[in-house]
């Protein structure tokens, strides 16, 4: 399932809904930036299309986009790797990718870069939105809640909450290109349901579409339900059961937190889902933690329902099918366990790829889990321990498969004995920079066949990209992408 709000996000200006005034004044400032080269801060609620407003006046400008969002560590090196080599190396005789012409920087939640997570990620940016070469829009919900430095060295939109006259629109268009037929007045209802919100709004259009041709007054009528769900009933709602409306609908009756929520849906997950399934449904349980990581940044606890939307409706639209019968769910999530199970592989992969926790865990953690579930192709599978240097437990958490099982064990110890016969090969060389250079020195004139295999398994990222300099590590690679 196509996240909406994503497939209908605005390609131009002119498609923002509501704030005309706010989206005159952006597009005066990109228009005038050479004059002045000033940063620009929008600022409002959460919902109601800021950054969909930037990336749609980099669209009308001809701009690039490069965009560092909330999710990412917000620490200072990280946004001057990141954010500063876009805005001070690329110039408007040739950006980085070889082209003549400017990028604008996005840097989004920027009311949140305070504290110890953010280490120095204030005066970072402040001092990037003073010096910068390229275009630089930050996206806040609160206004004041960024220091005063970095508010005096920006110019300042402000984004109101968009009126359900202006949502109606927006969802009628949408159902016309779906091909849905739709009452009126259930559109009328979904845009007052979500008063100001319209990303919200279009979450509960797609949730509520799932499966119908028609959407009526009577589809959107949610009410409040006496009874509570359990949480098993809830599992099987999401994974198995039911539409992806009705398990949204489940959701909201669960007495828990869209954490808690999310946890058993992560846990259990790969007990009902095949592989093409949990890749899509991994998706979405990423985008459900990001909404979840902002309601911890700012506590703003309006977020729980984005990240509701992708835990429960976004999951259920990943599956192909409805499932019955009856799974043994086990019991609660090993939470104290597992996370720390999950917090090591996650350092494993970003530590051997080059960057954040966050891409790692986000991004290549789901694609892993995808390409070796339940150990196969168990081959795929060793190469993996051996390079990551996975024992059981790690194993046992990408995979789906149990710890203890004779399968996961003696994946781990082909995986040991491959990583010996590597090291004995090519002693003395890096593992995975500098041994493509050592053993070509080491093997000279021998057999280009020997121990080529296990090597070339291994190590497919040792590439030209290997010599670069300490920049050539990018945010957007995932580091075994090559690999696979």
């Amino acid at each position: 399932m196509v996240d909406w709000t994503e497939k209908y996000r605005p390609s131009s200006l002119s498609e923002v809904r509501g704030n005309n005034k706010a989206r005159d004044a952006l597009a005066e400032w990109a228009n005038s930036w050479d004059d002045h080269r000033e940063a620009v801060v929008v600022h409002g609620s959460p919902g109601i299309g800021k950054t969909s407003a930037a990336h749609a006046l980099a669209s009308d400008m001809g701009w690039e986009t490069v965009e560092l969002n909330a999710s990412d560590q917000r620490t200072g090196d990280v946004i001057e790797r990141f954010a500063g080599r876009a805005a001070k190396n690329a110039t408007l005789s040739g950006s980085s990718t070889g082209t003549s012409t400017r990028q604008l920087v996005i840097l989004d939640e920027a009311d949140n870069i305070h504290g110890n997570y953010d280490r120095g990620g204030s005066s970072a940016v402040t001092r990037l939105v003073k010096s910068s070469s390229q275009p630089i829009v930050l996206i806040a919900n609160e206004f004041y809640d960024m220091s005063r430095g970095l508010r005096n060295a920006c110019q300042e939109i402000e984004f109101r909450d968009v009126s359900a006259r202006s949502i109606v629109p927006v969802l009628r268009d949408i159902c016309r290109k779906e091909g849905l037929e739709f009452e009126p007045d259930a559109l009328e209802r979904i845009a007052d349901m979500n008063s100001g919100d319209l990303r919200s709004a279009v979450n509960d259009l797609q949730a509520i579409a799932e499966g119908r041709d028609e959407i009526t007054e009577e589809d959107v009528i949610m009410g409040d339900r006496d009874r509570s769900v359990g949480l098993f009933e809830f599992l099987d709602a999401v994974l198995k059961e039911e539409s992806a409306q009705d398990a949204l609908y489940t959701a909201y009756d669960v007495d828990e937190t869209p954490d808690d929520l999310t946890k058993w849906i992560e846990d259990k997950v790969s007990l009902v889902y095949e592989p093409d399934e949990l890749a899509r449904a991994y998706e979405f349980l990423a985008n459900a933690d990001r909404w979840l990581g902002r309601v911890r940044a700012t506590q703003n606890y309006s977020y729980w329902r984005y990240a509701t939307d992708n835990l429960a409706a976004g999951v259920a639209a990943s599956r192909d099918r409805t499932r019955g019968g009856w799974t043994r769910y086990g019991g609660a999530p090993y939470r104290s366990t597992r996370d720390k199970t999950r917090d090591t592989v996650v350092r494993k992969i970003a530590e051997k790829g080059g960057f954040s926790m966050a891409t790692a865990r986000r991004e290549v953690l789901p694609y892993l889990s995808a390409v070796t579930h339940h150990c196969k192709p168990r081959e795929l599978t060793v190469a993996m321990t051996a390079y990551y240097e996975f024992d059981t437990s790690h194993v046992s958490f990408v995979t789906g498969s149990g710890e203890t099982t004779n399968k996961v064990q003696s994946i781990v110890e082909d995986a040991e004995e491959l990583r010996a016969e590597l090291v004995e090969a090519h002693a003395g060389g890096a593992f995975a920079g500098m041994e493509a250079v050592s053993a070509t020195d080491e093997r000279g004139a021998e057999s280009p066949d020997a121990e080529s295999g296990d090597d070339d398994v291994l190590n497919r990222d040792d590439t030209d990209e290997s010599a670069d300099d300490g920049d050539s590590t990018d945010e957007s690679q995932a580091g075994l992408s090559d690999f696979f």
